[in-house]
């Protein structure tokens, strides 16, 4: 027997800039925990704040590549339906790509970095995490810090920060990263200095 499809934003035009203002946040803030205060149905295994961050950001113009893990039938129904969104095999073709099992995520050069006429094209990378402040300590600083910020994102695979110094190095080209866990979500922006 089926499932039935999930609800998603019980009002959507107020839940979408309401998830909107605090991905903002985020990313102008990188390092800072923002909530997003939604009471919001997910689909196994998103999280509520990758599930509302798809439901804000996420049309039918934004190709998604999704991990073996948050591909799950129940999500890309949800996903599909809620979003119109078109779903990508390949993940250098998505503008989106949602990762619920980060220790095996592919390498951050799979993904889109843009190109140099157009940079903003490039993908924004969705990681769900199991803790925002109990992983690796460490310090970021960039655009929107006043001062180094420390940071502990948990459930990283252990290229992770190598692979972001050479995302960094590119810059204006790189992907951008959002990591969320539960109801929190973290902002790291492409001109993060993060130092291990």
């Amino acid at each position: 027997m089926a499932s039935a499809l999930a609800a998603g934003f019980g009002d959507p035009v107020f839940d979408t800039q309401a998830v909107f203002r605090g991905l903002m946040s985020a990313i102008a803030y990188p390092g800072r925990v923002v909530l997003i205060d939604r009471i919001l149905p997910t689909p196994a295994p998103l999280n509520v704040a990758t599930t509302a961050l798809c439901l804000s950001l996420v049309d039918f113009e934004t190709p998604v590549w999704l991990d073996h893990s948050g591909g799950s039938q129940d999500v890309l129904s949800h996903l599909c339906f809620h979003c119109g969104m078109p779903v990508t095999p390949d993940p250098g073709a998505a503008r989106f790509a949602l990762i619920a099992d980060a220790v095996a995520m592919p390498r951050l050069s799979d993904f889109d970095a843009g190109e140099v006429e157009y940079p903003d094209r490039s993908a924004t990378i969705v990681i769900q995490v199991p803790s925002l402040t109990d992983g690796q300590r460490t310090s970021w600083r960039g655009p929107g810090i006043e001062r180094p910020t420390l940071a502990a994102i948990g459930g990283l695979p252990e290229n992770f920060w190598q692979d972001w110094d050479l995302n960094r190095e590119t810059y204006p080209l790189g992907v951008d990263v959002f990591f969320t866990c539960g109801k929190a979500i973290v902002g790291l922006p492409r001109t993060i200095t993060v130092e291990v």
